[in-house]
């Protein structure tokens, strides 16, 4: 018990014992009295560098050189910082004597760790403009490195944090800081926390390593670890990053990714390294192109990506770091540079998504044909990035690259885990995971913020079924069965895929309504992304928008280009606007005073400014309209909701609902998703799979063995696919021309019945050419490794389109074609007239409760939200799941109401009991649990008194009922049998009120951890209570209380 409330110095005492006994650091005294502390101790940086063979003339230019660079007094701390990282880095350039060569001398031995002599000193006084002080320096060679700040265990870190932050601004001791790289703050309750010069408070980092050690304080274990002569040196040569401004240094996770891919690179072996959003990619790139450059003088290394924007914020990142990067025009371009010595590192952009499916996939295959084109072997070791390596087509790319870059190294990035469906081509190409780092991990780490989910339902009716059949009635006359059943399939998905304007305005009223109410948005700090299904529902809702107060403060993104020939093909002279033709007019309208910037469409110059408005000025663009763009590669810290209104699901749904988890400030606390497509489910198994372990590749199948699998399976389909057309198609008489296949197909066209009669042939045609173009689409690339030679391939190739050929003229013979076209506007009006949008209602089971916590990993939220309908799956897996967290809960929040907690604790024990004991029901079990859930999440009882309106009070509440205060000071009288009466108060509430009372007039400021601020609080309780036992007891819950 000695040490309980020990002071600062005997932490400080102990961790210099620790630098010194088993860091083997140097002890150099205590400096407070010391004239002239300097962050450059030449003394010191003389001995090292004379012990290093260097002379005295070069010593003496080295020194004159660090010191005008570190007190440079046209620069600001980043840049002098940034000046002297340079130096120590790389060594500083000397020329002793004229005509001699210039010559290096280097501060510090980077490739023998040991061989540098490390320092501490403590209390060292600063004289600068205001004289500061700070607990311990560290010294690596007499060159200030690190500084550590120390508190007692009862005074936060944020403190020596705040106390490290002052010490660099110009009128305190910046100078002192232009050589320090790394900036710690630790206490012996909290750990330790670090960070480097500018490093805002929020944003200071805590390491994590061998978390099962639990043998001495976390302060002490993670200096051991950062510390150490060989990891401090590391982290200072190959972590330490300039961006933007903005000095980085890694996140734990970011470290240990290096780490792991830095062995893979060794051995020449690729891998995926799967960091969830928001953890830090771009980061990680640099870092680990630099070491592959710096350590290897026959590497390149080239990254691909499939976005505009990643490409672009790879070359921003790259070369703001001090890293020339070389972004290649094309594929063509990007073998043609590889095939020379030089550059390095290369970047290159595939186009993936086109305006249209089809556009994209000739975008696509364009590049790969542009890859293929130039055959040219490639110079030096080749190491490929590919970021989100998880996309489709990434499969059919990098099999590619593979075949042009035999001997090259391919490592994958990628913020989401690989899926079922490209698990298989992914692992073949990369190999296994070589580091990962979970989505729930991030969240517990304070990397990304928690998402909050809520479903709005907006029903929509028919309004007058007999109107829509007197349409159908006027318009199908002309038509035949199919053609007609064809339409009315037609009207069917688009009444159940396309918005009626009644629920758009719906929706766009709903969104309104939030920008006045939602914390962020009505403050003008946040914005917002609203996700439509299509290129012309957002078109729709952008002119919906442009009706309210938010003209001029919402932009549409798409990509979409408007041209002419977009539109020819649509008119049909019934003076109705098609899809096609309202899109065109609407970009046509909006980027009418739009200057294109040299080398950029309009349409980019116009998204291009409202993207940057969005991030730096959410004022001044509150709402995002997209389809698919911007829902990957595009960080926006600001945008704190995501309105979904689009089925979504996997990649491409995390990936959305990440936009929102960026931490951007205090006021920040969620990323919010309003969900009105009813994806309630697909969140959920989103972000279960995301914040699950999905590596199974270290001890799953061989990727050599799946790819064999894969290739017999394809094969098989395929050669089944071919026979069962040559089957349909054997019956057709010879010659086997076009007029055989209609009279065997179709009979006589101009008999209906015998078109009837042979409707089932053409129908199993249909469906066998779907079958065969399916799986020859899932082989094309692959023909030769599935085992058909070039011939084999061709042949089909040729059958294939025959087939094709055959069934456009089947269909066309047949009339089993439609022409839409003159339909659409008309049932567009039709759905806009009669279907109506009820008002929007929360459907949400948990409203305001943050995923992680309860609804993800509880699997109640599914029996809730189906009305406990649909009990499927492990129930006990489920059942302990839920009581985890609930017990979690109520574990974190003892401390600060003990009475009511272990009240919550009782209720749970005894639900666990019954339920293990099978005496309820498992639907009752969902019910209670859920109620538990909730009281546990509220931290009150639904009867607590109405004066009882805050935390602090309640908590005291809970706490006195039972107080042998109370029973003291009531009079020895039986209970009144009919309870109290109105005027009477609850004496437990009477007390409550008094202590709360007497506690908040009596508190100094920041009394917690100083032991006479602490009496002060002391007093004024026993002053209630007289009773010492019940003040102590009291006193840890008024500590636990934020509002005291």
């Amino acid at each position: 018990m000695n040490d309980i409330g020990k002071p600062e110095r005997a932490t400080q005492n102990r961790v210099v014992k620790l630098f010194c006994d088993e860091l083997g650091y140097r002890y150099l005294g205590d400096w407070a009295d010391r004239a002239d502390n300097s962050n450059i101790e030449e003394g010191l940086l003389t001995e090292y560098l004379t012990s290093a063979g260097y002379t005295p003339p070069q010593i003496s230019t080295a020194l004159h050189k660090l010191r005008t660079e570190a007190n440079h007094p046209e620069r600001s701390l980043y840049g002098n910082n940034q000046a002297v990282y340079q130096l120590l880095r790389y060594g500083v350039p000397v020329k002793t004597e004229a005509g001699k060569a210039t010559e290096t001398v280097h501060l510090i031995n980077w490739k023998e760790p040991a061989n540098n002599h490390f320092a501490i000193a403590e209390e060292v006084t600063l004289k600068g403009k205001q004289q500061r002080r700070p607990d311990l320096v560290l010294y690596v060679n007499g060159i200030a490195i690190g500084v550590l700040e120390l508190k007692n265990s009862r005074v936060s870190i944020g403190d020596g944090i705040r106390q490290s932050l002052s010490n660099q601004q110009p009128e305190f001791n910046a100078w002192f800081f232009s050589t320090v790289q790394l900036i710690m703050a630790g206490n012996d309750s909290e750990g330790m926390q670090y960070g480097t010069i500018g490093t805002p408070a929020k944003f200071f980092l805590t390491w994590k390593e061998d978390e099962a050690d639990n043998s001495r304080f976390k302060l002490d274990k993670y200096l051991l670890k950062m510390c150490n002569k060989a990891r401090i040196i590391e982290l200072m040569h190959d972590f330490v990053l300039f961006e933007s401004g903005v000095k980085k240094l890694p996140r734990v996770h970011q470290y240990f990714g290096i780490k792991a891919a830095q062995e893979h690179v060794k051995q020449r072996k690729g891998g995926i390294i799967w960091h969830t959003q928001g953890a830090g990619k771009s980061i990680l790139m640099v870092l680990l192109a630099k070491w592959i450059l710096e350590n290897n003088p026959q590497a390149r290394v080239a990254i691909i990506t499939d976005r505009d924007e990643l490409d672009k914020q790879i070359e921003r990142v790259f070369t703001d770091a001090g890293e020339t990067i070389c972004r290649t025009s094309s594929g063509r371009d990007l073998m043609s540079q590889l095939s020379q010595a030089t550059p390095r590192l290369l970047c290159s952009l595939v186009h993936k998504f086109g305006v249209t499916a089809k556009n994209a996939d000739a975008d696509f295959d364009a590049f790969i044909k542009d890859l293929q084109a130039q055959p040219s072997t490639t110079v030096g070791e080749v190491f490929v990035f590919v970021d989100e390596c998880h996309r489709t087509q990434g499969g059919k790319l990098n099999r590619v690259m593979k075949a042009l870059m035999p001997n090259a190294v391919f490592i994958g990035f990628t913020g989401t885990p690989l899926l079922k469906k490209d698990k298989a081509t992914s692992l073949e190409v990369f190999g296994g995971y070589i580091h990962t780092y979970k989505f729930s991990e991030a969240v517990e780490d304070g990397v990304v913020l928690d998402l909050v989910y809520e479903a709005r339902d907006i029903d929509q009716k028919l309004g007058s079924q007999d109107k829509i059949d007197q349409w159908f009635d006027a318009k199908t006359k002309g038509l035949n069965d199919w053609q007609k059943q064809e339409l009315k399939k037609q009207w069917g998905t688009m009444q159940n895929v396309l918005s009626s304007k009644a629920r758009m305005d719906r929706v766009v009223a709903d969104i309104i309504f939030d920008f006045s109410v939602k914390p962020r948005l009505s403050s003008e700090r946040g914005n917002a992304i609203l996700v439509a299904s299509s290129i012309y529902e957002a078109c729709k809702y952008f002119t919906l928008f442009q009706k309210t107060l938010f003209k001029g403060r919402c932009a549409v993104i798409t990509s979409y280009n408007p041209q002419a020939k977009d539109v020819t093909l649509e008119e049909i002279g019934a003076n109705t606007e098609t899809d096609k033709q309202f899109i065109y007019n609407t970009y046509t309208d909006l980027l009418a005073n739009v200057q294109a910037k040299p080398g950029k469409s309009k349409t980019e110059t116009y998204e291009d400014e409202a993207k940057a408005l969005f991030i730096k000025q959410p004022a001044n663009m509150r709402l995002l309209v997209v389809v698919d763009k911007l829902l990957t590669g595009f960080d926006a810290p600001p945008c704190s909701y995501l309105y979904i209104d689009k089925s979504m699901q996997d990649h491409g749904l995390f990936q959305a609902i990440c936009r929102t988890n960026r931490l951007d400030g205090e006021d920040k606390d969620f990323g919010y998703i309003v969900d009105y497509k009813d994806l309630f489910k697909k969140v959920e198994n989103a972000i279960a799979v995301y914040t699950s372990e999905i590596d199974h590749s270290a001890g799953g199948a061989d990727p050599e063995v799946m790819l064999q699998d894969r290739l017999t399976l394809g094969r098989e389909r395929l050669d089944n696919a071919l026979e069962a057309m040559f089957l349909l198609c054997e019956p057709v008489p010879p010659p086997k021309g076009e007029l055989e296949h209609i009279h065997y197909f179709c009979g006589n066209t101009e008999i209906a019945d015998d078109l009837k009669n042979r409707e089932p042939q053409r129908v199993a045609f249909y469906k066998g050419v779907v079958a065969l173009l399916r799986a020859y689409a899932n082989m094309a690339d692959e023909m030769a490794p599935a085992g058909y030679s070039e011939a084999d391939a061709k042949a089909i190739k040729t059958k294939l389109d025959q087939y094709l050929a055959i069934r456009e003229i089947i269909r066309k013979a047949s009339g089993e074609t439609l022409d839409l076209k003159p339909f659409e506007a008309d049932m567009r009006h039709l759905i806009d007239t009669y279907i109506e949008a009820s008002e929007p209602r929360k459907i949400s089971p948990f409203d305001g409760i943050g995923l992680l916590d309860l609804i993800v990993k509880t699997g109640i939220a599914d029996a809730i939200a189906n009305k406990l309908a649909d009990m499927q799956g492990n129930q006990q897996a489920i059942a302990e799941t839920i009581e985890n967290n609930v017990r979690s809960k109520i574990i974190k929040e003892s401390l600060t109401d003990p009475a009511y907690f272990e009240k919550m604790s009782a209720l749970l024990d005894e639900i666990i009991r019954l339920r293990k004991d099978r005496a309820i029901e498992y639907e009752e079990y969902l019910q209670r649990i859920a109620d538990i859930a909730t009281k546990v999440q509220a931290g009150k009882a639904e009867d607590t008194p109405t004066k009882l309106d805050s935390p602090g009070k309640r908590a005291v509440f809970n706490n006195v009922k039972n107080s042998p205060v109370l029973q003291v000071n009531q009079v020895a009288e039986p209970d009144a049998p009919y309870g109290l009466a109105d005027s009477e108060e609850d004496p437990a509430v009477e007390l409550a009120l008094k202590i709360d009372k007497a506690v908040k007039l009596a508190r100094p400021d920041g009394w917690r951890g100083v032991q006479a601020k602490e009496l002060v609080i002391k007093r004024a309780l026993y002053d209630v209570l007289k009773d010492v036992d019940e003040v102590e007891r009291l006193f840890l819950i008024i500590y636990a209380q934020p509002e005291y």
